[in-house]
């Protein structure tokens, strides 16, 4: 029988495995390694290969009652079956316990998108001049330009050049794409670069900084777009990844591409995109609901 530091040298052989091979983003393997100790708290000094399935899903019922969401289930038992294959493979285990064991589905919430008159007005130049403001300015327009994840965003260098037309970025699964920057966010980019020397340090490689003059990180860009939007008197609550949702839902309204909007976010399926035609609906509704002279209210 493997003891429960036995489990510990497993978790920690598959977790390395994973962020040698698999290069695993450092809140990705965190995620995982959550998963993994929830498992082993169920399984106590148990070997893991004694497991069923019949004890899965019993475990899965433990976790739904303490509140976990659907989501986090399915990403508790997709860890938990990769922890699996793995032992199957590299440590002689005898079966996947995990294999067809499935989360109870959730319904899946509409991503928050902005209104084309509300992102102009979000995006209407400052009258501030101050760097920080110009690079604010920038930051916002090139995430509403291009679809950008904030993570993709804070990640960009210099040698990246965005101003120039285009840019390429990383995104999930260090999946690379290149994607169009419009007119507005190339101007607002030109002058960033015109100010970027009187904050950024000497040898800061960031395209993005902060007050301190190293690359800026997730939550300050989440600080200051959030406190941008209350100058403008936005009463809705406006994060980086609205911005992306924005930029999905004008582009897919206006063209109607859907593959097009699929290859520019950089998903890999085209399911998750097709969200945005439920969002393009919901506007097509609202003006049905206020035109149309047998569905207008008495």
């Amino acid at each position: 029988m493997r003891s429960r530091s036995d489990g510990a040298t497993l978790e920690r052989d598959y977790l390395d495995a994973l962020r040698h091979q698999r290069r695993l983003s450092a809140a990705t393997l965190e995620n995982y390694g959550r998963a993994l100790a929830l498992l082993q708290g169920f399984v106590g000094k148990r070997s893991l290969d004694e497991l069923e399935a019949g004890e899965i899903r019993r475990y899965v019922a433990m976790l739904h009652s303490r509140g976990l969401s659907p989501r986090t289930l399915a990403l508790t038992l997709s860890a938990w079956r990769g922890y699996f294959r793995w032992l199957a493979r590299h440590r002689g285990f005898r079966s996947n316990p995990v294999l067809g064991i499935r989360a109870p589905k959730a319904a899946r919430p509409l991503p928050k998108a902005l209104s084309v008159e509300t992102a102009q007005r979000l995006l209407d130049a400052e009258d501030d001049k101050a760097p920080l403001l110009i690079q604010d300015q920038a930051m916002f327009e090139l995430m509403y330009s291009s679809g950008l994840r904030v993570g993709e965003l804070v990640a960009l260098n210099l040698v990246d050049e965005p101003a120039q037309g285009e840019v390429t970025v990383t995104g999930k699964g260090s999946k690379t794409r290149t994607v169009p920057v419009g007119a507005k966010a190339r101007a607002a980019l030109g002058s960033w670069l015109s100010m970027r020397s009187k904050i950024a340090a000497p040898d800061e490689r960031a395209l993005f900084v902060g007050a301190r003059g190293r690359r800026i990180s997730p939550s300050r860009v989440w600080h200051r777009l959030t406190a941008w939007a209350k100058r403008r008197g936005i009463a809705e609550h406006v994060h980086p990844h609205m911005l992306r949702h924005s930029f999905a839902s004008h582009l897919l309204q206006s063209s109607q591409d859907l593959r097009a909007v699929q290859e520019l976010l950089g998903h890999a399926s085209i399911s998750t995109t097709q969200v945005y035609t439920h969002l393009d609906f919901q506007a097509l509704a609202k003006v049905y609901d206020a035109a149309h002279p047998r569905a207008k209210k008495k």
